[in-house]
């Protein structure tokens, strides 16, 4: 995590410029007043706003406008070029905008314009909300029913404190010791204070009534609501394997979780991480980047190989094998000591710290307890109801839709639980919309960043672009002769454009946008 340290460049603003010297949808990298901005003509409207990300300071003048909005390169950040608002995820904050002042065909910088101020007919709103679940899509969501101009009362029940954190850093720069944690944090107390929301932190839910529209916290306390998210998100699988138990052993989805491996590995030389998934992938770059020896332990043969083929999972893997990482494909730990873990073929791997990534389960347990329809997640609708009336789902826990299959489907992706969330927030306002935003996640490997857009559970065969070993690369994952996922690796253009391809639902331009890559 860091900020795009964007020097001034491109025209002076406050000079000015012709509108020739716009490119229709092109963003122009400008500044006024010492500050970046990015200018972008739509027809004959202009718009300015901030030149950098407000999620991680990606350079938004290397992004891509889609209709009203422009995108970020880095995670796909989505703002209103009108308004300057983050109304896409993984940024929650919006971008400063300014108005132009025209004189002809010569434009200037004018004044900081303000974030509107939005209104909403009390008579068919709930007359609360309650959301629970103070995660990615929980966040999203408070923030969306607020901007939208919902002023009635909102109750966020989160499990721990410190409340909303950025959950993608604990396995990457935060677990790595890159990241200092009051980064970690996604909104301070004082945040929902302001934007008069009660964060209840440390009493969780433990029991939903919909007819009654009450919840119940641990403590006794009855909340009554108008309407209820539920982004309860997903937990750990526990690894059945005698010594799992230990104190040494660690699963990671909590900023508590991280902490804890990070004091664990203090002192220590050897871990080892138990699954070579994305975060058990993740959390062995961020050990060896604090200069622990790290064995990976897993039952497949490749690495990652059913999310992204073998040729992908090769690269990864050797990626962190020049790290040091020494792997063990094809083994499972039979048991785990204080001082080792020893593998089903009799090998006695050292280990003073032992990290476990082999999955997560869905929270539906209050769900099914309310009677909720759940199916590998709560089922929702495309426009994230569940079965129960006044009761909507989002996020990890969410099995939703997919718009381009239409099949039902759980997904476990940071920036998708923030959009769903912020979806979600639009349908209890009577303002939602079938949800159409393709899921996207990356996944960090030492220098390297892996962008993966769309879903495919499976495949019929993989078409590829460019040179893994050049880091110029990307792979489009075709299942009845239609692309459905699309990964990266150093080539952001592309991956927007394939993103705004799969919200129009459009194959033919998928297809061509990936031919002409």
């Amino acid at each position: 995590m860091g900020s795009q340290n964007t020097e001034l460049q491109g025209p002076d603003l406050e000079k000015g410029i012709e509108l020739s010297e716009l490119g229709e949808g092109k963003p122009l990298l400008a500044h006024a007043r010492g500050e970046a901005l990015v200018v972008v003509r739509r027809g004959n409207d202009v718009f300015v706003t901030g030149a950098t990300c407000t999620h991680y300071g990606g350079p938004l003048a290397e992004g891509l406008v889609v209709d009203g909005t422009i995108r970020c390169p880095w995670h796909h950040a989505c703002f209103s070029l009108e308004t300057g608002e983050a109304i896409g995820g993984p940024a929650l904050s919006p971008l400063p905008c300014y108005s132009i002042v025209r004189r002809g065909t010569h434009l200037s910088v004018g004044e900081k314009r303000e974030p509107p101020v939005r209104s909403l007919e009390a008579g068919s709103l709930p007359k609360s909300v309650v959301v629970l679940g103070a995660g990615a899509a929980g966040a999203a969501a408070v923030e969306a029913l607020r901007r939208e101009g919902y002023r009635a009362p909102i109750v966020f029940v989160g499990d721990e404190a410190p409340g909303p954190v950025d959950r993608p850093n604990l396995s990457k720069d935060y677990l790595a010791g890159t990241a200092p944690e009051e980064w970690i944090p996604l909104r301070t107390p004082d945040f929902y204070k302001e934007l008069d929301v009660e964060l209840v932190l440390g009493d969780p839910a433990e029991r939903i009534n919909p007819s009654a529209q009450r919840i119940v916290l641990k403590s006794g306390r009855l909340i009554d609501f108008g309407a209820l998210l539920i982004a309860t998100g997903a937990s750990p699988r526990k690894l059945d394997v005698r010594g799992s138990e230990l104190p040494h052993v660690h699963v990671l989805r909590t900023l508590a979780d991280s902490r804890a491996i990070i004091a664990s590995v203090t002192g220590k030389r050897r871990a080892v991480v138990i699954g070579s998934s994305f975060i058990g992938l993740e959390v062995a770059a961020s050990l060896r980047h604090r200069e622990i020896e790290v064995d990976v332990v897993a039952p497949e043969a490749i690495p990652l190989a059913r999310i992204v083929g073998e040729d992908l999972g090769r690269f990864v893997k050797s990626l962190h094998e020049e790290h040091g990482v020494r792997f063990h494909m094809g083994r499972k730990p039979a048991k785990i000591t204080p001082s080792a873990v020893t593998l089903d073929d009799g090998t006695e791997l050292d280990a003073e710290v032992v990290v476990t990534g082999v999955g997560v389960t869905p929270r539906t347990e209050l769900a099914e307890a309310a009677g909720l329809g759940v199916d590998n997640g709560i089922v929702v609708d495309a426009e994230f109801r569940t079965s129960a009336a006044g009761v909507f789902a989002a996020g990890d826990v969410a099995r939703y839709p997919d718009p381009i299959s239409g099949k039902p489907v759980r997904i476990e992706h940071w920036a998708l639980a923030e959009r769903q969330g912020q979806a979600a927030a639009r349908s209890i306002l009577g303002k939602g919309k079938p949800f159409k935003d393709a899921p996207f996640f990356w996944s960090q490997h030492y220098e390297v960043t892996l962008s993966y857009v769309g879903h495919a559970a499976l495949w019929d065969r993989i078409e590829t672009r460019g040179s893994l070993a050049k880091r110029d690369f990307a792979a489009a994952y075709v299942k009845d002769d239609r692309i459905v996922a699309v990964v990266t690796v150093g080539r952001d253009r592309l991956s927007l454009e394939a993103e705004a391809a799969f919200e129009r639902n459009d194959g033919a331009a998928l297809a061509r946008i990936f031919v002409e890559a």
